[in-house]
C-alpha cells in the first residue's frame, strides 16, 4: 500500500508496477499483531527480483509463522530513486509502504558481486546507517545470504550477521534469538553474541584481521566465544523441506515470467571454475511425486501456464524421465509447458527431447564451456565432441533448429587454439544440422556462440588462479569474432555474443577481496554508484579512481596467481568441502585430467560428513 505522495510520482517513471505492491497471492498482516517485522531486499529491479526462487521460498516461509510480518523490497530503478531522493521519500516495503527503518531485520540476497553497491545504497535511501557499527539498537539487523556470502569480506563493515549455507532454519533460529533477547531487555552486542554460536551464523564484527607485509592476510582471530570456523547449513531432505503452494504474482512481466519448481540441490559434475557445484553439494533430490504434486499446486494457486524445473543440470535428475512422464500426464490437458533450463549435452536424450517436446518447442540451450578437448578436460566438463555432435543432430531431427551454446574464455592455461575453437565447434554444429536427416525443411539454422569471461570464484579448485587482464580478454573476444568472418559460408549462420570484460574484471575483485575493500565501497556509497551489473550505471574508470584514492590495486585480487599456502580471505569458512580437495584438483587441471562425477565415483571432496544426498547414493565404487 504506497503513500498519496508515491502515487503522485508514479506517473513520471518507467513501470509504475515495479512500486505499487497489491499483486495476487502477497501476504498482509496487521504489524500490531507480529513480533518480528522482516525487509527481504532484492538489490536490483523488481522485474529480476521477483524472478529469483530463494525469495519466493523465504517469503513464503517467513509468512507462515504468525508472529513474523516478511515484506518484498526492490531497488528503484534511476528514475524512481531520483524522484524519491528529491521528494525525501524514504525506501519502503510493497507490502504496507512503511519504510525500511521501521524493520526489525533488513535482509539482502547476495547474488552477484556487482550488487553490492546497490545494497548500500538502498541502506541509504532508507536512512539507515551503512555501517554496522553505527546501528547501535536492537533493531535494523541487517542480515545477508546467497552465493556471494561465501566471502561476505569486502562488505564485512555493513552486514551485521552472513547466513552461510542454505536458510530455511537458521533464518528462523536467529529470529527467534532476537525475539527472546528483546523480550529479555537485551542489547544488540549480546544478541550477535548469541547468533554466532548458531551454525551457519557469520557474525564479522567478532573477528580480527591481520596481514603481512605483502598485502596477504597473516591471522584471522575470532573473539567473544565466536567459532574459529563457521559451518555452512543445509537441508538434508528436500522431500520434508518447506516449498510454497503459491508465489506472488507480479504485476508486470519479470525476467522470468513462470512458476519455478526446484527439483533437487548440488551437482554431481564438479567443474573447476563452477562455484556453486561445489557450495551446494551434496546433491539432494526431491522425489517425482513430491516434485509433481507441488508444480501442480503451483500452476492452479498462479494461473502461470509454465513450469520451469529448476536446478544447476536437470538432466542429472536420476528419475527425469519418470517426472516427465507424471508431469506430461496432466501439463498437455491443461496447457501448461514444460521448461529444462539447465541441460547438460550428455544429457539430452531422445526420451526427454519426446516429453518436452509434446508440450512446447522453443530453442535448447547447452554449455560446451570450452571450445577444444583439451580445454574441456582441464576444466572437468567432462564433455565429448562427438556427444555435443551427437546431441545437436539429436535435436535437429526433433525439430529443433536453433541452439545456443555457451562458452568461458580466460580459463587457466588456455591458448590461442583453444580460443578459435569455439569458433569452429560453432562452425561444426552448422554442419551437423545440414547434415541431420528429418531436419525441419524450410529453416535455416541459428547457432548462437555467447562468452562470458573466467572470473576466479572461492571455493572452486580455480580460487587461486589469475584472471586475465583486461586487453588479454578483449584479444580472445576479437579472435572468435574474426574466426566467425573467415568462414564466410557460415557468418549468417552463427550469432557471437559476449560479456564485457571490464564488468568481469570487477566482479574478480570483489569476490576474491578482502576486508581493505571496505573502504572503497563505503566510499562508493557516498559517490552514488549503484546498478554496476547494468551497461547504463557501470563505469569502470571511476571505480580504478575510488581504488587509487583508498591506495588499493585492484589488480592484486583480480590478477594475481595465489599459493596453495596463502591464507585466503575466506578460509575461516567451511561449505563441505576441503582445501586439500580443491588444491589436488587444480593439479589435475594442469595435467588435463578428468575427475568422475558424484554418482560414479566419490572423490573424496568431504561432501560426506553431512550424511545425506547423493554421497549415501549407491554408486560404482561401492558395489
Amino acid at each position: 500500500m504506497v503513500s498519496k505522495e508515491v502515487e503522485r510520482l508514479l506517473l513520471k517513471v518507467q513501470k509504475p508496477g515495479r512500486y505499487v505492491g497489491g499483486e495476487l497471492n502477497e501476504v498482509i498482516k496487521d504489524k500490531k499483531k507480529v513480533d518480528v517485522r522482516f525487509a527481504f531486499c532484492f538489490p536490483d529491479t523488481y522485474e529480476v527480483g521477483m524472478s529469483h526462487l530463494g525469495m519466493k521460498i523465504l517469503y513464503s516461509l517467513f509468512n507462515s509463522y504468525d508472529h513474523i510480518w516478511c515484506e518484498r523490497v526492490f531497488a528503484p530503478w534511476t528514475d524512481m530513486e531520483e524522484l524519491m531522493r528529491s521528494h525525501n521519500i524514504p525506501l519502503y516495503a510493497l507490502e504496507s509502504g512503511d519504510p525500511v527503518s521501521d524493520f526489525d531485520f533488513i535482509g539482502f540476497t547476495l547474488q552477484y558481486e556487482l550488487s553490492f553497491t546497490n545494497m548500500l545504497n538502498m541502506l541509504k535511501l532508507s536512512n539507515v546507517p551503512i555501517k554496522a557499527r553505527d546501528r547501535r539498537e536492537l533493531k535494523n539487523i541487517v542480515v545477508a545470504g546467497g552465493p556471494c556470502a561465501c566471502n561476505p569480506e569486502p562488505i564485512s563493515d555493513f552486514v551485521d550477521i552472513f547466513f552461510i549455507g542454505e536458510g530455511e532454519e537458521v533464518d528462523l533460529e536467529v529470529m527467534e534469538i532476537f525475539r527472546e533477547c528483546r523480550a529479555q531487555g537485551g542489547d544488540k552486542d549480546e544478541f550477535l553474541r548469541r547468533c554466532s554460536k548458531v551454525e551457519g551464523v557469520y557474525v564479522p564484527a567478532l573477528y580480527e584481521v591481520g596481514y603481512n607485509d605483502d598485502g596477504t592476510i597473516s591471522s584471522f582471530k575470532p573473539k567473544d566465544g565466536a567459532p574459529a570456523v563457521i559451518h555452512k547449513r543445509i537441508m538434508k531432505d528436500m522431500d520434508k523441506s518447506f516449498y510454497p503452494d503459491n508465489f506472488v504474482v507480479p504485476l508486470v512481466e519479470i525476467v522470468h515470467d513462470r512458476a519455478v519448481q526446484e527439483i533437487f540441490r548440488g551437482c554431481i559434475r564438479g567443474c573447476r571454475f563452477c562455484q556453486a557445484g561445489f557450495i551446494y553439494r551434496p546433491v539432494r533430490e526431491k522425489s517425482p511425486e513430491v516434485i509433481n504434486s507441488q508444480c501442480r499446486a503451483l500452476c492452479r494457486n498462479t494461473g502461470y501456464d509454465e513450469v520451469s524445473l529448476s536446478s544447476l543440470s536437470s538432466s542429472d535428475y536420476s528419475q527425469i524421465v519418470p517426472l516427465l512422464d507424471k508431469l506430461t500426464s496432466w501439463c498437455g490437458e491443461e496447457r501448461v509447458s514444460i521448461s529444462l533450463p539447465s541441460l547438460r549435452v550428455d544429457g539430452f536424450t531422445d526420451e526427454i527431447m519426446n516429453k518436452i517436446k509434446t508440450v512446447r518447442k522453443s530453442g535448447l540451450t547447452f554449455a560446451p564451456e570450452a571450445g577444444s578437448q583439451r580445454m574441456r578436460d582441464v576444466i572437468n566438463k567432462n564433455v565429448q565432441f562427438d556427444e555435443l555432435m551427437n546431441t545437436c543432430a539429436t535435436a535437429f531431427a526433433g525439430g529443433w533448429s536453433t541452439v545456443k551454446l555457451y562458452f568461458m574464455i580466460g580459463l587457466p592455461t588456455e591458448t590461442e587454439e583453444d580460443v578459435v575453437a569455439i569458433a569452429q565447434l560453432g562452425q561444426a554444429v552448422v554442419d551437423t544440422y545440414y547434415k541431420t536427416e528429418g531436419r525441419p525443411k524450410g529453416k535455416a539454422v541459428r547457432v548462437t556462440l555467447s562468452a562470458s569471461s573466467f572470473v576466479p570464484k572461492p571455493f572452486t579448485p580455480f580460487q587461486w588462479e589469475p584472471q586475465d587482464t583486461i586487453p588479454a580478454l578483449h584479444e580472445k573476444q576479437q579472435l572468435i569474432k574474426d574466426s566467425i568472418k573467415s568462414k564466410k559460408v557460415y557468418f549468417s549462420k552463427i550469432t557471437y555474443n559476449y560479456h564485457d570484460a571490464d564488468t568481469s574484471y570487477l566482479e574478480a575483485v570483489f569476490a576474491r577481496g578482502d576486508r581493505k575493500l571496505n573502504k572503497v565501497m563505503e566510499l562508493a556509497c557516498e559517490r552514488g554508484f549503484h546498478f554496476d551489473g547494468w551497461n547504463d550505471c557501470f563505469d569502470l574508470g571511476k571505480w580504478l579512481e575510488l581504488f587509487e584514492e583508498c591506495g588499493i590495486d585492484p589488480a592484486f585480487y583480480a590478477n594475481r596467481r595465489r599459493s596453495f599456502d596463502e591464507i585466503l580471505p575466506w578460509d575461516h569458512i567451511d561449505y563441505g568441502v576441503s582445501k586439500s580437495f580443491l588444491i589436488n584438483e587444480c593439479k589435475r587441471a594442469y595435467e588435463n585430467k578428468t575427475t568422475l562425477n558424484c554418482r560414479q565415483k566419490c572423490s573424496g571432496c568431504g561432501a560426506a560428513k553431512y550424511g545425506g544426498g547423493v554421497c549415501f547414493e549407491k554408486r560404482q565404487d561401492m558395489v
